[in-house]
């Protein structure tokens, strides 16, 4: 008769089989503690991401100093005010002049116009991607926007050269195309797939409860986009836009193309044909000619120290108004929008005093109310649906228009030149024979060096910064010194 040991539980809790030879009771000194255990590692982790956070500000203060160095000799012996305020940039004349503010307004007046004619389209073709498209129309129209992304700025620039400036020459009579209108509608284009992706992600976020109730409360699909989707995603389409704002103010090689590059403010200021000069045109141009140690060569880190700072400050900016629209959004019962002394309410004023936002408004009014009745009614919501549908839809095919002339002229001129031998040859003749091989190598190499450099320390800084700290004024400085990192001009590094 086989012996009954009982259950598995009462064998295992037995002191007879706890005796057997071989088994021994630990006792308590043999039994880490692992709480203890996983703080200290915890507490590692968070200390060495800690140190790779820091890297951001002191790579910003690295470009401050470096700057500063060699650009605060012209502040001494012009003054910084003169440096700013003066009309006259001829660094090569008899009596050489630094003046930089026809550059400063070159660089404003072109990032202002761009910005006009890409955030409406922007914007349009997020809201019809995040919310018109069907999943197999957004498959084709998101991928195809953001490729405008992965387009290199010189063919940007090559594309307004031969394209841009001789239709504005053309079209409008003008004696050269390469014009400030030249510039912005070239920044558009290279800011239309940022700010669109970055919108699309923020309108795509806002909770599936918040449309479903807007809906059931009876609110047509665009009265839901309107007043409930749009306004819940306006941080994230704020950090859009300004991130847009970013790439058309420290774009280089494409303005530098087809601006024309006439150091003067243009006169009357509304002047859209006439040549500007950015400040990044301006290095591009004479950082590789000027001498070294002279006031020429001082002057140009005094224009990188004041592009830096106007980046700073445009940034600065930006975190203000989207920690303001964060906090409104936050609150737990939220003012409704637009509502005076709200920060949400605030902004909307200030915009409301702009001439561009007067001007699209007005716009906007005269077309929805076309199929009015003539008594002055309020639009039907149906009307003005279909309305704000068709606008939504003729940003994204204007985008898409865009982004088939470009790829149209690319493979039309360019395709006939696509050869093994090309692909797979050295240059030769000074670079005007053979093949590009070399290039082709010496790119990768550059991209995977980035990569293996910026990857970990982008990705340690990003879970420090959202698992392991407080709002503290140095998490603050770390996330400000990251957003200026990501807005400082290429030509600045």
């Amino acid at each position: 008769m086989k012996k009954d040991h009982g259950t598995p539980a009462q064998l295992f809790q037995s002191p007879e089989w706890l005796r057997r030879p071989g088994i021994r009771i630990p006792s308590k000194t043999d039994l880490p503690s692992a709480g203890m255990n996983r703080r200290s590692v915890d507490l590692v982790i968070g200390r060495s991401l800690f140190f790779v956070a820091l890297f951001a500000i002191i790579t910003v203060l690295f470009i401050i100093v470096f700057l500063l160095r060699d650009g605060y000799q012209i502040f001494l012996e012009i003054g910084i005010w003169d440096f700013l305020t003066g009309t006259d940039w001829n660094p090569a004349g008899q009596h050489p002049a630094y003046g930089t503010l026809p550059l400063i307004v070159g660089t404003m007046l072109v990032m202002a116009l761009a910005m006009i004619i890409a955030v409406p389209l922007s914007i349009g073709s997020a809201v019809y991607i995040a919310e018109i498209a069907g999943p197999r129309t957004k498959a084709v129209i998101k991928p195809a926007v953001e490729l405008l992304a992965g387009i290199p700025s010189v063919v940007y620039g090559f594309f307004g050269l031969i394209l841009l400036t001789d239709w504005i020459r053309i079209a409008f009579d003008q004696p050269s195309g390469s014009s400030w209108l030249a510039g912005s509608i070239l920044l558009a284009i290279m800011a239309i797939p940022t700010i669109t992706s970055v919108a699309e992600d923020a309108i795509s976020s806002v909770p599936r409860e918040f449309k479903e109730g807007s809906l059931a409360l009876g609110a047509n699909h665009w009265q839901t986009v309107r007043s409930v989707i749009v306004p819940a995603a306006l941080s994230g389409i704020s950090a859009a836009i300004i991130l847009g704002m970013g790439r058309a103010i420290g774009e280089t090689m494409a303005v530098l193309m087809v601006t024309g590059n006439a150091a003067i403010i243009p006169d009357p200021i509304i002047n859209v044909f006439s040549p500007v000069r950015t400040l990044t045109g301006t290095l591009g141009i004479e950082m590789g000619e000027v001498a070294f140690g002279s006031p020429h060569y001082h002057a140009l880190f005094g224009v990188a120290v004041v592009l830096l700072f106007i980046t700073l400050a445009i940034n600065s900016a930006a975190r203000v108004i989207i920690n303001r629209i964060q906090g409104t959004q936050g609150m737990t019962r939220p003012a409704p929008s637009g509502t005076p002394g709200t920060p949400t309410g605030r902004l909307k004023a200030a915009l409301r005093r702009t001439a561009p936002y007067r001007a699209f408004r007005a716009a906007f009014r005269r077309i929805a109310r076309v199929a009015s009745a003539p008594s002055g009614r309020v639009v039907h919501p149906k009307t003005a649906q279909r309305c704000a549908f068709f606008l939504i839809s003729l940003s994204v095919m204007t985008v898409l228009v865009i982004l088939g002339v470009i790829l149209g002229e690319i493979v039309v001129n360019g395709a006939g030149a696509l050869t093994w031998e090309f692909l797979t040859g050295s240059p030769k003749d000074l670079g005007r024979a053979g093949g590009i091989f070399p290039a082709i190598v010496g790119t990768l190499y550059l991209v995977g060096g980035a990569l293996a450099v910026a990857l970990p320390l982008g990705i340690a800084t990003a879970i420090y910064l959202i698992e392991y700290t407080v709002d503290t004024p140095l998490t603050r400085g770390i996330r400000a010194a990251v957003d200026l990192l990501n807005g400082t001009p290429s030509i600045v590094f």
